[in-house]
Formats: structure tokens, sequence, C-alpha cells
């Protein structure tokens, strides 16, 4: 199941002790593209106000062809569509390392050009123009959407019901909006997505793009690969599923700030900087000492007021100090060492390198959400009437579950309410998570009930989170975890393939006429 179909249970990764700095930016600088392609619904619905294109003839400019795929026309105001989608995607994908690749979101793309960290990142020219960047994208965009439809037709490929589900859902909610911004469908669409922008093709290129996707997700579903495939993929790369169990402690080296008479902070001087640092390396080397003497990390680290002790069974790789000292092939259980990173020293022992054997799980679920209060959080009764909220909301799983009891009790029966009841965006999916680990940012209580060892296909029950409660169903156990993220990468690399093979050779023409209602 693809990343997108999981995000409604999906917690922000919480801020682990590994130095992980920049790691997401030094990988996607490592893969100089973007991943826009494979992000093909990033915002349904768009909450900020955009500029709108004011012209003599809003008719000539919805009717303008602006570009020409395969012989296939679109309008500005269907380029616009997939050109703000490919921008939302972006940001959305992207919202980590905003500030770092220079894009004012405030303003104008068209006036905005790559620094050379988004030039590292993207694979593109520094000093090019962002517009140009999303334009290219929104053309490949459209023509792998517009290709891909087409090889579904060719397929013969019954779209599921979750698709007209999620269509219908998507325009109501699109109606909800623009009444809860006291303005008309009409209005809201061009306010969000241009003058050019109309209900009839918003809804037109929305319901195409939910058809890709479905598409798109059948098709790597449909992927599979041997034992033998497997293991030399992992072969070839076995830092990247192997785990490492690791003891640490960080000793701080940052110089502290201090403040004048007047209030005013005083960063900290170059001696000063310098003197920390020292003293962090000194404070680390005797760590390390009572630790080879005999006492526990843990202990020789509560010594010192800046030196923090963790204990890691589940390190992954990175390219960075901790982790190709980690995952260095010579590494051996008991090896220990003083490493620096930026400001800090850290006190490492490695433990083990090993393969997570674990299996992998899937389970449905229907979340029922608990309704809105009347009281703000700094209202006495509020947490009362929180908890009578989440009660009642218990209380309707627990009769969507007798429900379910009472009929057939089917994995289909489930599925069938998943798609009526449940409040979830997993629900156009059949309610589906597949691929659960230990290591799955899920929500706890979720994620403890999926991977509880006394687990059956079939088993039922209603579990309580911070979303609501949901209605589990226990589908079965899958590949070990490592199997399993090999098989995504494998699955990640012919899908990106087969979704480049759908934009090559594309013969792509674009009007400048219509091109200026564009953007």
């Amino acid at each position: 199941m693809s990343a997108s179909r999981e995000k409604k249970l999906r917690q922000d990764p919480t801020p682990g002790a590994d130095p992980k700095t920049f790691k997401e930016l030094e990988q996607a600088k490592a893969e100089k593209r973007s991943n826009l392609l494979y992000s093909v619904l990033g915002v349904l619905f768009l909450v900020e106000v955009v500029a709108c294109l004011f012209w003599k003839s809003i008719l000539i400019s919805r009717s303008a062809t602006a570009v020409t795929i395969d012989g296939e026309k679109y309008t500005a105001a269907e380029v616009s569509f997939y050109y703000k989608n490919v921008y939302h995607s972006f940001l959305q994908n992207n919202s980590y390392f905003i500030s770092y690749l220079g894009l004012d979101t405030g303003s104008s793309l068209k006036g905005q050009t790559v620094n050379a960290t988004a030039a590292s990142m993207l694979g593109v020219e520094e000093g090019s123009s962002w517009h140009d960047y999303m334009m290219d994208n929104t053309i490949k965009q459209m023509t792998m959407i517009q290709n891909g439809l087409k090889a579904a037709k060719e397929a013969g490929y019954e779209y599921p019901a979750g698709v007209e589900a999620q269509y219908k859902d998507s325009m109501q909610s699109l109606k909800d909006t623009a009444v809860g911004s006291g303005t008309t469908v009409k209005k809201y669409l061009q306010q969000n997505l241009g003058s050019t922008m109309t209900e009839k093709v918003y809804g037109q290129e929305l319901l195409r793009t939910l058809q890709y996707q479905a598409y798109a997700n059948a098709y790597s579903d449909e992927l599979t690969y041997s034992d033998q495939e497997i293991q030399d993929a992992y072969n070839a790369d076995p830092k990247t599923y192997d785990r490492a169990s690791w003891e640490y402690v960080v000793v701080s080296g940052a110089a502290e700030s201090t403040t004048d008479a007047d209030g005013n902070t005083v960063q900290p001087t170059d001696e000063e900087t310098a003197a920390a640092k020292e003293a962090a390396k000194e404070t680390a080397d005797k760590i390390l000492a009572a630790y080879k003497s005999g006492t526990s990390l843990e202990s020789a680290a509560g010594s010192y007021e800046k030196a923090t002790y963790y204990d890691t069974r589940d390190a992954s790789y990175y390219d960075g100090v901790i982790g190709n000292w980690l995952f260095d092939d010579a590494r051996q259980s008991g090896d220990t060492d003083v490493l620096e990173v930026n400001d800090d020293y850290y006190v490492a022992v490695f433990h083990d390198r090993y393969l997570e054997e674990s299996n992998t799980v899937s389970v449905r679920h229907i979340l029922v959400m608990p309704e809105a209060g009347t009281k703000t959080s700094d209202e006495e009764g509020y947490d009362e009437e929180q908890e009578q909220l989440k009660a009642a909301a218990h209380t309707k799983a627990e009769e969507i579950l007798a429900e379910w009891k009472a009929g057939d009790a089917t994995e289909d029966s489930f599925i069938d309410l998943v798609t009526k009841d449940s409040e979830d965006g997993t629900k156009y999916t059949g309610g589906l998570i597949s691929d659960i680990s230990v290591d799955s940012s899920l929500v706890d209580s979720f994620k403890d009930w999926a991977l509880d060892s006394s687990r059956k296909p079939g088993d039922t029950d209603v579990v309580d989170s911070t979303y609501g409660s949901h209605v589990m169903y226990f589908v079965g156990t899958g590949l070990p975890v490592w199997k399993a993220a090999v098989v995504n990468t494998l699955r990640s690399d012919d899908v990106d393939e087969w979704t480049n093979s759908l934009v090559e050779g594309a013969d792509v023409s674009q009007s400048d006429f219509g091109m200026k209602f564009v953007g």
C-alpha cells in the first residue's frame, strides 16, 4: 500500500536521538530528482488566496488552448489545475526544506530563481525560474496521467467503487469549504486556482487524477518478485535494509549565550565557542574511559550535566558520521569511539548489526471520530465534554462492530461498512493499511493491536486512539520487515520506470497566448 493511502493514521516522526540533521535533505540531493510525478494529488482544496488574473475576456481565456500533448488539447484552466496541484504537492513534500530552497511562497514564482541548494537537490540549473520548473513538472504530470489513463483503458481496467466515492466526497467538500468561506464554488475556485477555473473543469480533472492514481496503485500492487530477486537486491545494498543496535551519549559542545545589563542576548565569542567544544571532548573522553573501566555507559553519563544517554535498538543507515561508523563492514560488537558531530561529541558503543525478521501485518479499520465540542480548551467543563464525545465515538464504533458480527461477518462485508461509516482517508481503499511493522509511525494503540503476536486473520476489536475509535479487522501477516522493505524499493523503482515511460517521447507543444493565463 502506498504511503499516501496510510497518511491519515501516520504520526509526525518523533525527533529521535539519532543525529539525522539534514538527512532527508541530503538524500533528496543525492537522488537529484523531484517526487512531483509521484504525488499526484497533494492538495484537493486550497485554503490560501492567490492573486486572480483579470483579462478582458474570461471566455476567451477559458477556452484558449494552452498545451497540446500527443494531439490532446488542454485549456488554460485545465493546465492551471495541474500547475497548482504540482506546486502545492511540492510544498507539502518539501515543507521542512522550503527555507533552504529559497522559495518565497508569498510571491509569484515567475520572478523567483532557483538557488544553489535547490539546484543541487532538484537537478536543475542554478538561476533558472521556479515557474519554469513547476511548469515542466506540470506538463510531465499531465502527460503521465493522460497516457496512464490510456494504458488503463487498453488493459480493460475497471476502476474500484472507491474512486467515484472519493470524487463525490471531494466535490461535496469543495462546496462545503466554499460555503464556509462565505462565497460560491465558482468564486472560491477562481480565487484559489485563477480566473479561468470552473467547477466543471475542476471536477473533470479531479476525476481523471483519481482514476490515474487508482490504476497506478493497482499496477504497483500487482508487481511481484521472487526470493532470489529479493536476495539479490538486498546483497546489492545491505546497509539500506540492515539495522544496528547501539548505546551512546551525546555531550553538548555548544557555547551558551549570555545577557548584557540591558537584557540583550550576547552571542558567544569564537574563543568561548572553541572552549565549550574542547570541554565537551574532554567530558566525552572521560565517559568513555569510565565505561571501559566497568561503569555502565548510562551511569557514566549521569555524572555530567551536558551529557545525555540513549539506547537505540533499531538504527538505520544514513550517509553521515554516525551512520557510516555504525554500518562500517569492519564494525564488531563491543567497538567504542568518540565521534564528532557538528558541535557535539558522541560516546558510541556498538552492539549488533542485524536484519529485522519479524513479519509485517495488514489490517483494515473503520475510524469513528468524536464530534466537535461546544467548549474551548480554556472553558470550564471542556475536559468533561471531550471525554463524553470520545465515549460516544467508542459506543458508535462498538455498534458498527456489532452490526458486522450480525451480518455475514466476512472481510467483504467489513469493507462495505468501511465505505459507509469510516471517516478516514483509507475508506476509499477498504480501510486497508498494509506492511505494518515495529517501526511504522502509527499511533501506538493502533500499532500495538495490529502487531500483537496472538492476532489471527479475522480478529476484530475496537481500539481508541488520539484520532477517535477504530473498528479493527486483522487481515494477516506478510513478509519479514527487511524483505518487505526490499520489495517496496523494487516496486518503487519499477513504478518510477513505468511512469517515466508514460512521459518519454510525448509530443508536447505550448501556446504562448494560452499560457498567459496559467500560473
